[in-house]
């Protein structure tokens, strides 16, 4: 069980690495006003969410504890986040304050990941 849960925390990350690498490649788009939703950061938003909900069930099938409050701001979060990539996604632009927001949520997301315990 350990190495299938190492496996989908590797594919957890592989997912927050795209979503967060999609939103710093267009970091300096968003200062011209021109950044937009690459494909990126909608399919690390979408591998984050299925892998995020596969391994809560595994932690809880070996009997590992979970924070569920932890879990449900996560989850919370990456919902937003993915709400507004996949409407906005065909956009040719998105607005600053609109595609800041994601890069916060997503930033806030490894914070609460990394140091709430």
């Amino acid at each position: 069980m350990d190495v299938l849960i190492h496996l989908f925390v590797g594919l957890h990350i592989i997912g927050i690495a795209s979503l967060l690498g999609g939103f710093l490649t267009q970091m300096k788009a968003m200062g011209r006003g021109t950044a937009r939703f690459v494909p990126a950061m909608l399919h690390g938003a979408a591998t984050m969410l299925v892998t995020g909900v596969i391994l809560v069930g595994l932690n809880q099938a070996d009997d590992q504890s979970v924070n569920n409050v932890k879990i449900g701001v996560k989850l919370a979060l990456l919902i937003v986040i993915l709400g507004l990539v996949y409407v906005k996604r065909d956009d040719e632009k998105v607005e600053k304050p609109l595609f800041a927001l994601v890069g916060l949520l997503t930033v806030a997301n490894v914070f609460i990941a990394v140091l709430w315990t």
